[in-house]
């Protein structure tokens, strides 16, 4: 699968899952734009190092996915696009009578509205190319829920929906827009939970992993970043031309249940 010549914005992609994408997406040919809300060296020092890995053009750009104006100008400095990747999250965990309004506020900007103006913004230029492709990273808790989380919860069940609307307002275009669901993903921020979470529990770190953390996922193992950034790709190409307003859970069976 190629996608040379393709322009790719990957929302939230310095590092995690976000960079799994990218990376997945700069290696099948893609030219790829990387944002978070840092500017710091090291954010473009990444840029330039998935440049020379893979040969193709790639960007940092900063924009604040809390801002609706950082979103659309995200879109415009990039100067064209023609894979959007909505990755961008952050997580709190409280009950919802104690769930802080301000935590409540930034999960739903930056987990869903963020979402809304990026497409918003990219359609007319996918429209101009003829061609265009909208991934929505959602998660299982798009397709169900766990306690204390109702703000990601809500946030993700709305990246959903919000997805099969888009896939029917282009549904005549060459155009889709799907969302991927992840389970667990073994990313570095994971990892790092994993001595405190085997220190909380007094288990090794694989009973640690098995019965506390892939409590839910039937597969007993987490999903890869390499397997989201795949599935990505998979949804960019000719083959998933017709797969559009859908879901796709990557989740070792955690919805099946």
């Amino acid at each position: 699968m190629s996608l040379t010549g393709k322009t790719a914005i990957v929302t939230g992609s310095n590092s995690g899952i976000g960079l799994g994408i990218a990376e997945e997406l700069a290696k099948a040919g893609a030219a790829v734009v990387l944002n978070s809300f840092t500017d710091r060296e090291e954010d473009h020092a990444l840029a330039a190092r998935l440049a020379d890995d893979h040969g193709v053009d790639v960007r940092y750009i900063p924009a604040d996915m809390a801002s609706a104006d950082n979103c659309r100008a995200l879109i415009e400095k990039a100067g064209g696009c023609d894979i959007l990747v909505n990755n961008a999250g952050i997580q709190h965990v409280s009950p919802v009578d104690s769930f802080p309004v301000e935590k409540w506020d930034a999960i739903i900007a930056i987990n869903l509205t963020s979402a809304f103006h990026t497409t918003a913004a990219a359609l007319p230029h996918m429209r101009k190319r003829g061609w265009g492709r909208v991934v929505n990273i959602a998660s299982a808790h798009g397709l169900t829920a766990s306690p204390y989380k109702s703000a990601y919860v809500a946030a993700k069940h709305g990246v959903v929906g919000l997805s099969k609307t888009v896939a029917l307002e282009t549904a005549e275009e060459p155009i889709t827009c799907n969302a991927i669901c992840p389970g667990y993903v073994l990313t570095p921020l994971v990892e790092a939970q994993i001595p405190a979470t085997m220190k909380e529990y007094g288990m090794e770190r694989e009973q640690v992993i098995r019965d506390i953390m892939l409590a839910r996922q039937p597969s007993k193992d987490f999903a890869t970043v390499e397997q989201i950034g795949g599935t990505t790709v998979f949804l960019c190409s000719d083959a998933a031309a017709q797969i559009t307003g859908t879901t796709i859970s990557v989740d070792g069976g955690w919805t099946a249940l």
